[in-house]
């Protein structure tokens, strides 16, 4: 049965494409042959689209008879493809001529399969769907992640064991003046800023109650038990963890991983240890920078607004908190720098090979960066709450 010709006129090196669909017994077979591409494409797109399935089982596309197959023309043959299969038809032949092979992998590769929508968005079952295709891509991101962060920790292992072997000293220097000391500026002047801020309200506050010097004592537990180091690492997922998905993500799409790895190298060690260890190291001193930034831009407040100078600000401070205030905070650091550069990377590697995928996967980074470092910022206030500390 014939199903259709191009109504392009002819030339001597694009000849009209056809489509043949023929029933065996309960086989769809499909044969095609012509000039598959962008000339013909919007001839032959409806044609496939009213091809039925209907009584089928079984299914056969030959393409063999094609002497000219661009990507519009290979495109129609893969969705052809995974229309039948999605209709339940199991495909036991699809035949093309060898020198278009590499080009239909590529396009299968790639084949999305665009979501079911609901005719009716309000339903209660498009609803139902949403949230189940949502909590499913969800545990598989969280099963990704988890993947990559025990084959991280075990090459990190590795490397502790056998320094010399794994740690690349050069680009771990790299990468703490990228990720720490370029990043002093932005955190420094953040924390001041935000010291400034949380004096004014705790002086706002408690001027009603006559107790505006206890405004140090709020502000130096605040900034270094929680607000510094929370700050820091949220800047610090927005600035370098998104910088390595960003740096990696490229590296793939130019295909400077596949060379790294023909070549031997294990890109573990050389891309993702340097940039998470000096990340690692980098932000508990970036931490301690900023807490001392933020008391900073607090004692400013306090002397301008209370006349409080800075020899009775550090007497007050001494009296509100202690070394275990200090250390909550910067226990947590090490911790979220850990989190941020294993998304980071871990997103970077995931990108496919095209420039959109980059950017989408840079903002997943930073939002995912984030949310961890708050969930787990929760956390640790949970677990310090109940050891009392």
């Amino acid at each position: 049965m014939l199903h259709g010709m191009g109504t392009n006129e002819a030339t001597d090196t694009d000849t009209r494409p056809w489509i043949q669909v023929t029933r065996r017994v309960r086989t769809l077979h499909l044969s095609a042959g012509g000039s598959w591409t962008a000339r013909h494409a919007a001839t032959l797109d409806p044609q496939l689209q009213a091809i039925d399935v209907d009584g089928f089982s079984e299914a056969e596309i030959d393409g063999g008879e094609i002497d000219r197959l661009d990507s519009s023309g290979g495109w129609l043959l893969v969705r052809t493809k995974k229309r039948l299969e999605g209709s339940g038809l199991r495909v036991v032949l699809f035949r093309i001529a060898q020198r278009y092979a590499p080009l239909l992998a590529v396009i299968e590769a790639e084949h999305v399969v665009m979501p079911v929508e609901f005719e009716e968005n309000g339903t209660l079952a498009a609803l139902l769907e949403r949230v189940g295709r949502g909590s499913h891509m969800v545990l598989l991101q969280a099963a990704g992640i988890l993947g990559y962060l025990g084959h991280v920790t075990l090459e990190w292992f590795k490397t502790v064991y056998a320094p010399r072997g794994h740690l690349r000293v050069t680009a771990l220097v790299h990468q703490i003046e990228e990720a720490g000391i370029n990043a002093l500026p932005i955190v420094g002047l953040l924390l001041f800023l935000i010291g400034i801020v949380l004096a004014y309200l705790g002086i706002d506050q408690l001027r009603r109650f006559g107790a505006e010097n206890l405004t140090v004592n709020i502000l130096g537990a605040g900034l270094l038990r929680e607000v510094g180091v929370l700050i820091t690492a949220i800047v610090i997922a927005g600035r370098s963890g998104s910088a390595f998905t960003a740096q990696i993500g490229t590296m793939k799409v130019n295909e400077e991983l596949d060379a790294m790895q023909t070549i031997g190298l294990n890109v573990v060690d050389v891309l993702i240890l340097p940039r998470v260890v000096g990340l690692v190291i980098a932000l508990p001193f970036l931490t301690l920078y900023a807490d001392v930034m933020g008391l900073i831009g607090g004692a400013t407040m306090c002397y301008f607004d209370l006349g409080m100078t800075i020899p009775a600000f550090m007497r007050q401070l001494h009296q509100a908190v202690t070394v275990n205030t200090f250390m909550v905070g910067l226990i947590k650091a090490p911790v979220f720098a850990y989190i941020i550069g294993m998304v980071g990377c871990y997103e970077g590697m995931n990108v496919e090979r095209n420039a959109g995928s980059v950017g989408k996967l840079t903002t997943r980074s930073v939002v995912e960066s984030i949310f961890l470092v708050i969930v787990i910022d929760a956390g640790f206030a949970v677990l310090f709450s109940i050891l009392g500390i």
